[in-house]
């Protein structure tokens, strides 16, 4: 007698049900309304492989992650999802500098006295206008380092600018930032010895793009002579000045392919 033949309806059904649950998995909204991978995901992509002989003290506030150095008294580097929503909202800016009490090292504002140098936030207080108190975590000084005005109201400020830009564009983006690790430090600031960081780095990783994609950018501590375009590098350029790794969460095919590009045209036309 011949074998009875097996439906294969109940086999499509599980492969529709496999590929329905993997684009949940992915493009999981959540109550807030945010569009983004499940938040462990989003944790993993704003980790920083570094050295092991830079000082790190671990910090999570409400809305970015932060690397502070408590021997340099700065940040290594901040890191923070900035979602469409986000990029907009009604809280005020709070405006007001402030030790972070709860973390040994923490600079105290009058450090920057007459320095003649700004309080440069790593993440900016203009992407925390959704909560008050992502706000205020901004100005704690845990998030600052030493900035010179000319690049902290120039190309840093305009940078800061462009990522909501792109973040509306492409629903979130990740932003890394923070001082060159890898430049010798000469100059300190105030009782607390704030270090003064010869360069500052940010990578932007835009991970629901069609393909995903990322930029960097390195600018020194001065006004920046050709704008964001002559700053512009790949992530990978990044990584080899500072010795940090980026967004090593990501399968190592897309990695790969997105840390390795510097298409500053597509992501100067974002709109």
């Amino acid at each position: 007698m011949a074998r009875k033949r097996k439906s294969s309806k109940p086999l499509s059904l599980i492969v529709l049900l496999i590929i329905v649950a993997v684009v949940s998995f992915i493009e999981r909204k959540n109550d807030d309304g945010k569009n983004h991978y499940i938040q462990s995901s989003v944790d993993e992509l704003m980790t920083v492989a570094m050295p092991s002989d830079i000082n790190h003290t671990p910090l999570n506030y409400k809305g970015m992650n932060i690397s502070f150095n408590q021997r340099l008294h700065i940040p290594n580097w901040a890191a923070w999802e900035l979602t469409r929503n986000e990029t907009s909202g009604e809280v005020p800016r709070w405006n007001k500098f402030m030790a972070d009490e709860s973390v040994a090292g923490s600079a105290d504002p009058y450090d920057y006295n007459y320095t003649g140098y700004d309080r440069g936030h790593m993440a900016p207080a203009g992407d925390m206008k959704w909560d008050s108190t992502a706000m205020k975590q901004t100005f704690y000084m845990t998030n600052i380092c030493p900035q010179a005005k000319s690049l902290n109201t120039g190309a840093w400020k305009r940078l800061e600018e462009k990522c909501r830009v792109w973040a509306d564009a492409d629903s979130a983006i990740i932003v890394i930032c923070g001082p060159v690790p890898t430049d010798s430090l000469t100059e300190f600031l105030g009782d607390s010895r704030v270090a003064v960081p010869k360069r500052f780095f940010k990578v932007i990783l835009s991970p629901f793009a069609n393909p995903p994609r990322a930029i960097g950018f390195v600018m020194p501590n001065a006004k920046v002579r050709g704008g964001l375009q002559e700053a512009a590098m790949s992530v990978d350029e990044v990584e080899r000045i500072t010795g940090y790794d980026f967004f090593s969460a990501l399968p190592d095919d897309i990695e790969n392919e997105v840390e390795s590009k510097n298409d500053f045209h597509l992501w100067s036309t974002l709109r």
